[in-house]
C-alpha cells in the first residue's frame, strides 16, 4: 500500500507505537465550511484530541495520494481550491488514478483509516437513509462502511435529515452496534433526543473501550457506532428543527434536486432559515465528538498495555 499512501510522519510514529490515533474526515473542509472557518475548525478539532491524550489524523486525497495526516499546504488547498472532489468509496481509486484533489467521506475516511491501522474515527454525523427511499432507493454509502469495516465511528447521531427509523433498522440488519453515550435515545444531530431508543448504552470512555476489545477478540466483522449526543446547551428545540428540516426538504422537492447534490442543498437550506443556528450547534458537536473519540481511543490503549 505505500505506492499510494503517506502517513503523517508523527502519526507514523504513533501507530509504529501503539499510541492512540483517531481520524478526522475532510468533507466539512471542502463543502462544508467557508474558508477560512474550515481550517480553524480542524485545528481547533485536532487540538481537543492532542488535549485528550490522542494524535490527530486527518484523512485527505493530494493529487492521488491518501494522505494520513495533513500538512498546512495540504490544509490550506483543500479549504481554497475549487473543484475539490467529494470522496466516496465509488470514487477512491478513480481519485487516486487521475491523481485529483479530494476531500474524503465518512465511508472513504473510514475505509483509508483502516488502510493505515487506525481504529478510531470521529465525525458530527453519519449518512444513512434517506426519506423517500421507497422512491429513491438513496441510502449512504456510510451504511455499507459501517458494516464491513472494522473503525469505531464516535458521532451525534445519523443526519437529522434522513429517515432515521429505516437508518436504525437498515444498521441493526447489517450487524453494527449502535451504543448511545449515556442516553437511551438516539441522538438527531442538532438536538439531544428523538423518539427512537437505542438497545445499548455505555456510560463511561472505559466501558467502550472494553465493548471494543470484546468485539474484535470475538473477531465480529464491521464498525462499531457510539451515539454521542450534543452538549444540551447547544441543543436545539427538537420540533423546530424538524419544522426546518421538512420545509428545506420540501424546497429541494419542488426544485428536483436529489442525489449527490441533496445533502448539501439541505444542509445549507437548514443553516439559513436558523439563521446560522444549525451551524453553529454543528461545530459544537464536533467538538464535543472529537473529546470522546479521543478519551475512547486512551481508554482502548489502556486495556491494551494492561
Amino acid at each position: 500500500m505505500k505506492q499510494y499512501i503517506d502517513i503523517y510522519p508523527d502519526i507514523e510514529t504513533a501507530l509504529h507505537l501503539n499510541l492512540p490515533v483517531v481520524a478526522l474526515e475532510s468533507t466539512i473542509v471542502s463543502h462544508g465550511l467557508p474558508y477560512p472557518e474550515n481550517v480553524h475548525m480542524v485545528m481547533r478539532v485536532g487540538e481537543i484530541i492532542r488535549r485528550n491524550g490522542a494524535y490527530p489524523a486527518t484523512i485527505a486525497i493530494v493529487d492521488g495520494r491518501i494522505k494520513i495526516g495533513l500538512s498546512k499546504e495540504d490544509l490550506e488547498r483543500l479549504a481554497t481550491e475549487k473543484n475539490v472532489r467529494k470522496v466516496s468509496r465509488r470514487d477512491l481509486a478513480y481519485a487516486i488514478a487521475k491523481k485529483e484533489l479530494g476531500a474524503t467521506t465518512v465511508a472513504t475516511t473510514m475505509f483509508c483509516a483502516a488502510l493505515a491501522g487506525i481504529k478510531f474515527f470521529v465525525t458530527g454525523g453519519i449518512g444513512g437513509v434517506h426519506r423517500g427511499y421507497s422512491q429513491t432507493m438513496d441510502v449512504s454509502a456510510d451504511l455499507e462502511e459501517l458494516a464491513n469495516t472494522e473503525v469505531t465511528v464516535v458521532c451525534a447521531g445519523a443526519k437529522a435529515i434522513l429517515d432515521l427509523p429505516r437508518t436504525l433498522e437498515y444498521l441493526e440488519t447489517k450487524g453494527v452496534p449502535v451504543i448511545g453515550y449515556q442516553t437511551d435515545v438516539l441522538p438527531a444531530f442538532y438536538s439531544r433526543t428523538s423518539p427512537h431508543r437505542l438497545n445499548l448504552r455505555a456510560d463511561s470512555p472505559q466501558e467502550l473501550a472494553e465493548i471494543i476489545r470484546v468485539k474484535r477478540d470475538l473477531d465480529l466483522r464491521g464498525g462499531l457506532l457510539v451515539m454521542n449526543p450534543i452538549p444540551e446547551e447547544y441543543s436545539l428545540d427538537e420540533a423546530y428543527i424538524n419544522r426546518i428540516i421538512d420545509e428545506a426538504i420540501t424546497e429541494a422537492n419542488e426544485q428536483a434536486i436529489y442525489g449527490k447534490d441533496l445533502t448539501p442543498f439541505l444542509l445549507k437550506t437548514i443553516v439559513d432559515k436558523t439563521e446560522g443556528q444549525s451551524l453553529e450547534a454543528n461545530l459544537h458537536l464536533v467538538d464535543n465528538n472529537a473529546k470522546l473519540g479521543a478519551e475512547i481511543a486512551v481508554a482502548f490503549q489502556a486495556l491494551r498495555r494492561g
